[in-house]
Order: C-alpha cells, then sequence, then structure tokens
C-alpha cells in the first residue's frame, strides 16, 4: 500500500506539505504472477520492498517507478493501481476526506519512512495519502517527464477539484502548494511548475464498465503503444480501450489479475 520507497521527483515535496502526486502502487493478489507480467510489458526490473515478503519496487533502470503490493486480499479491496498524493499530516488529511463524505479504507498507518492511508473521494475515485517523515535519495525523473502521470475521471471536475482541494490544500496559496488552472472543460492540476494530472467530467458512479466510473487513471509513457499493447496479450493481459489523439496514442489495458492501467506514447501530462 505504501510508497515508502518512492523515486519521483514530487516524493520530496511530502517534507514540505504540497500534496503534489508522489507515487503509484497497484494493490494485486499474487506478487510473482504481476511481476511476470509488468516486467516484460513495461520493461520493468524489482526489488524487493522494506515491508515484506508481499511488497516489490519496481524499477526502471535504476529508477523506481512504482510499488506493487499483494495485499488486495487482506485489505478486503480490489485489485487497482492508486495514486498517492504526499500530505504534511496523514492524519489531518484523513480527517478532511471523512469531513468532505469520503471515505478512508486503510490508516493512517505507520509504514516504512512515513504514514499513509488508503481512500476514496465522494464518487468512489480511490486515491492514498502519504507524510512521508524521511527525505529520499533516489534520483527524479529526466527533466520534463514522469515515471507516470494521472487523470480522474469524475461525475464532475469542478465539484472533484473543490474536494481535493480542501483534502489536499490544493491553489491555498501556502508555500509549495499545488496551482489548479481550467482548460476545455477539464481542470489542470500544476504542481513545482509542472502539470501531473488532469481532471475530467462525465463518469456515471453506477456504471457497468470500470472505465465509465469514477477512478484515478494512471498513464504510463512508453515509447511504443502497440509494442506493449503486444506484450500485455502475450503475459495474459488484454486490451480494453486504444485512443489515436492529435496528441498521441494511449491504451488502456487489463492485467491477469484485473488491474487497469494506461500505456501512452505521450511522456507529460501537459502535451495530453
Amino acid at each position: 500500500m505504501t510508497p515508502s520507497t518512492s523515486g519521483t521527483a514530487p516524493a520530496r515535496a511530502a517534507l514540505t506539505g504540497s500534496a503534489a502526486p508522489c507515487w503509484v502502487n497497484l494493490m494485486t493478489r499474487d506478487l510473482e504472477s504481476a511481476q511476470k507480467f509488468y516486467g516484460p510489458v513495461m520493461g520493468w526490473s524489482f526489488r524487493p520492498g522494506r515491508l515484506g515478503d508481499d511488497f516489490s519496487v519496481a524499477r526502471r533502470g535504476d529508477v523506481p517507478v512504482a510499488g506493487i503490493g499483494a495485499v488486495a486480499t487482506a485489505f478486503r479491496v480490489a485489485v487497482a493501481w492508486t495514486p498517492y498524493f504526499a500530505v504534511r499530516d496523514a492524519d489531518v488529511a484523513a480527517s478532511r476526506i471523512r469531513e468532505r463524505s469520503g471515505t478512508v479504507a486503510v490508516g493512517p498507518l505507520t509504514l516504512g519512512k512515513g504514514r499513509g492511508a488508503l481512500a476514496a473521494d465522494r464518487d468512489g475515485a480511490g486515491f492514498g495519502i502519504w507524510e512521508r517523515t524521511a527525505p529520499t535519495t533516489s534520483p527524479p525523473a529526466p527533466d520534463g517527464h514522469a515515471h507516470a502521470w494521472l487523470r480522474l475521471r469524475t461525475r464532475s471536475a469542478f465539484d472533484a477539484a473543490i474536494f481535493y482541494g480542501e483534502v489536499l490544500d490544493w491553489a491555498s496559496g501556502k508555500p509549495g502548494a499545488c496551482e489548479v488552472s481550467y482548460a476545455k472543460d477539464e481542470v489542470i492540476v500544476q504542481c513545482g511548475g509542472r502539470q501531473l494530472a488532469r481532471i475530467s467530467s462525465g463518469a456515471v458512479e453506477a456504471a457497468p464498465d470500470p472505465l465509465v466510473r469514477p477512478h484515478w487513471q494512471v498513464n504510463f509513457p512508453v515509447d511504443d503503444v502497440t509494442l506493449a499493447v503486444e506484450r500485455a496479450r502475450e503475459h495474459g493481459g488484454s486490451l480494453v480501450e486504444e485512443l489515436s489523439q492529435p496528441e498521441g496514442r494511449e491504451a488502456t489495458l487489463l492485467d491477469p489479475d484485473g488491474g487497469l492501467f494506461t500505456v501512452t506514447d505521450v511522456h507529460r501530462a501537459s502535451d495530453a
């Protein structure tokens, strides 16, 4: 569940409370199966996590890019990729979530080098919060790129922006806070001068299609979308949706355990 070994640049923001996206984590049922799938599909290698045999850290070269934890069954949650947001105080953030009709499913718990919680917003989109209590020493992503960027597909982008703004202090004017702007009916979230997330309206809470229900979509940049799709199919995954737009191509995939994720040749949220 934890981004305690996060190596992305925004992870350092936890020490200043900027509430930037700081990590992505897959909660799955079987760690070995997940590694056998994501290794060849994404070109990742894996190292054991610091929290026990059920955890590992995915790496691209020497840089940590994501966490995997075989805890979906223990936590009684669905298999899913989940983004985490850096906060100054996990207990305060958890209280804000509950006060605004969100749900805190797990935590806050002390894990590794920080404290985290797994939550859902008012429309049911799952996310995590992370209070890091020790600095990271891992290298950041190359300038202008991110290991993953995010899009929240929700019922109302405006309402969601208010919820996350109040929980995470977006657009608060506080030092280091993420800024929010509006463009083409979307909410754009910029942190430290980098555009890291978009929020789009139109999701339907009761929709049987998981792509239509409110959810945080985790987008992993790849050099070749077609190759990633082919490898996913070869290793037991399936293609859910493929889109081609002027900005680039993306494919939403389902891993063998039911985890949805997106691969894209758009390497920055600002380009999407």
